[in-house]
């Protein structure tokens, strides 16, 4: 399974970074987009939005403006889910979800990973 980080970052401190280590360290396929190029782990961070293939889940560390500029490009990827981490829960974008049959859950990366719930 590869999940795809949207607000990836290259700070330790923040739960994007945290959720690339804890995706790395149980087995799973990560890619990630974010403000600035960088690495996590052997992860790199693109700028751009990349056309990345076979993407399960996408996890999402950016507030609910910010996603609009993403709803067309996370709709062409064709995730089976994605992630509304705390603070980032979109009822606009779970409705254009919905209506395009991509399941959604608003919920914590680190807790499902964790809870062997992910």
């Amino acid at each position: 399974m590869k999940t795809l980080v949207i607000g990836a970052s290259t700070n330790k401190e923040r739960y994007s970074y945290k959720a690339i280590n804890n995706l790395l360290a149980k087995s799973h396929q990560v890619v990630a987009i974010g403000a600035a190029k960088g690495m996590v782990l052997d992860v790199p961070i693109e700028t751009e939005k990349l056309d990345f293939h076979a993407i399960d889940t996408i996890t999402l560390y950016i507030n609910p403006k910010a996603q609009q500029e993403y709803y067309d490009y996370i709709l062409s990827l064709k995730p089976r889910r994605v992630i509304f981490n705390p603070g980032t829960e979109n009822e606009e974008f779970e409705q254009i979800l919905k209506a395009n049959n991509i399941a959604f859950e608003e919920s914590c990366t680190l807790v499902l990973l964790a809870t062997n719930q992910y």
